[in-house]
């Protein structure tokens, strides 16, 4: 694809999820490309974001891209720096409503928006085995909004996960509700190819945006389950000014970006 300005796919990965940041969120995130997205909304279009981690630090000044959620930089000039317990109270108070939102990666998902991030194969012997839960399950238990990475792959967007660790909107419909969980779960999936949304009365994915020089057809063949394509448009490319703060102000030295 030629352009006027060139992004990598963790460019614009990075933008889109940054798009999905409003002014006066409040950002529960993680590490690596979760915490640079919220780290580019915050300097490009939500500057009254406020970012938190699990280890405890928020509303951090972040002048510098930390490597972990335990670097002492994301303590700088931070308004708190608490514990994990204040953290996961801040991520599940509901007096915050619909403010906060979550920024996630996975191994495996569903068309429902389910996360597996504990295994492939067999859970008891197991092909690989991953991280796990973490704080994923509370994450998307609790969290009326989530913001899930993903690479494109027939492996990774699967008609059944291996393991359920995180839920979704579990079997559709009313099943979330059903099971005792409030509104919530995974909302947007942003992967190297498009963004992909889930619809209000059924939970299922579909595909919301395809960026510049991709095609439905090519994200259709590169997901397992079928997905609705119907409503597709083609997403607006990253602008030279998203660019440039994402590259010199947020990522200087292409810690995450390469």
């Amino acid at each position: 694809m030629k352009t006027d300005h060139p992004y990598t796919p963790r460019e614009i990965m990075t933008i889109m999820a940054a798009r999905e940041i409003k002014d006066g969120d409040i950002v529960f995130s993680g590490t690596g490309i979760s915490m640079l997205a919220a780290m580019a909304a915050k300097n490009i279009n939500a500057p009254d974001s406020v970012i938190f981690f699990e280890s405890g630090a928020m509303d951090s000044l972040l002048e510098e891209l930390p490597f972990a959620v335990a670097d002492p930089r994301i303590m700088y000039w931070s308004a708190a720096n608490s514990r994990l317990t204040d953290s996961f109270a801040t991520m599940q108070n509901r007096i915050t409503g619909d403010r906060v939102i979550a920024i996630l990666g996975a191994a495996q998902i569903d068309r429902y928006g389910n996360l597996n991030t504990t295994c492939i194969g067999d859970y008891f012997c197991p092909d690989l085995r991953f991280p796990g839960s973490g704080g994923g399950c509370d994450v998307t238990s609790f969290v009326p909004r989530c913001i899930a990475f993903m690479q494109h792959e027939p492996r990774k967007f699967v008609k059944k996960l291996d393991y359920l660790t995180s839920p979704g909107q579990l079997a559709g419909d009313n099943s979330r509700q059903a099971a005792g969980l409030r509104p919530g779960g995974v909302s947007v999936v942003v992967t190297n190819l498009g963004i992909m949304r889930f619809a209000k009365d059924t939970g299922r994915m579909y595909l919301d945006k395809f960026y510049p020089g991709i095609t439905p057809e090519t994200i259709l063949k590169n997901t397992e389950f079928h997905m609705d394509v119907s409503t597709a448009t083609q997403a607006d490319p990253p602008t030279k000014k998203e660019l440039r703060t994402l590259r010199e102000d947020c990522d200087p030295q292409r810690l995450i970006l390469g």
